[in-house]
């Protein structure tokens, strides 16, 4: 009984942290939300509508529809990461809320677990946005589409822990824009989200394939046009694979950043 209590009190305390978050951003929910919805919205219309009339349909999909599958990816990989960074960085250093959650009864592991999990519930809430506004637009295929939320928390989940390894070791604010060039711009443009990956050489395709993206990709696209992904598991491996070694390298960091 004391060890069932005790590892029931190890779960909630992460959980704390997620709802401390939680509490905060209810604060500004409703530009928060204005903003779930009209950036996608603006994506799609400006990118579907202006590209999709130079390129007309890809395989048997209208750009439109195959464009809105890609940004339901990368916008996990992007509000992950910008609150992993930016946000958790800010409470770290800043606000010092880290250092006052030390002070009470938690740990550097629940602080990362409960950050990178809230990381990946605005995922959720962003990707669901852009479900919505593309259901409104008619850019989804079937009910399958409902399936791609699963997926979208796990990228959520992936891409936060990755970030709070840059989080880890980032000195400054401007630490963080060697991430965004130098790893996120190329795994959007280069996964699947404006183009298909046979349109790339070889090389790069094969390469494309060995970030995490570009599996997201292929699993909720086939979800968001009424089909089904012809393989699961190898993609999710990889997705997988990446969370998990950005949790351990992040918490390793984290430990010996705020030790010291």
């Amino acid at each position: 009984m004391t060890s069932f209590a005790a590892s029931k009190n190890a779960a909630q305390r992460p959980l704390a942290i997620w709802h401390r978050n939680l509490r905060v951003w209810r604060k500004l929910m409703w530009p928060s939300i204005l903003g779930n919805f009209g950036e996608p919205l603006l994506y799609l219309l400006a990118f579907g509508y202006g590209f999709g009339r130079l390129v007309g349909d890809i395989g048997e999909l209208p750009y439109m529809v195959f464009l809105a599958s890609g940004i339901v990816c990368s916008n996990a990989l992007t509000t992950a990461s910008f609150e992993s960074m930016y946000s958790a960085f800010t409470r770290m250093t800043q606000q010092q809320t880290w250092g006052s959650m030390l002070d009470a009864p938690l740990t550097v592991d629940d602080i990362v677990i409960g950050e990178i999990c809230w990381s990946a519930t605005k995922a959720l809430m962003s990707g669901s946005a852009i479900l919505v506004v593309a259901m409104l637009l008619g850019l989804v295929g079937g009910w399958q589409a409902v399936l791609a939320l699963p997926m979208i928390l796990l990228l959520g989940l992936c891409f936060g822990a990755c970030a709070m390894v840059v989080t880890a070791l980032s000195p400054s604010y401007d630490f963080f824009l060697y991430y965004f060039t130098l790893v996120m711009t190329p795994m959007v443009l280069l996964s699947g989200v404006f183009f298909p990956l046979d349109q790339l050489p070889s090389l790069v395709a094969q390469a494309a394939y060995l970030l995490p993206l570009a599996h997201g990709v292929e699993i909720v696209r086939p979800l968001m046009t009424g089909g089904w992904p012809s393989t699961v598991l190898p993609h999710m491996l990889v997705i997988i694979a990446y969370g998990g070694a950005g949790f351990w390298l992040s918490l390793y960091l984290l430990r010996r950043r705020l030790a010291s």
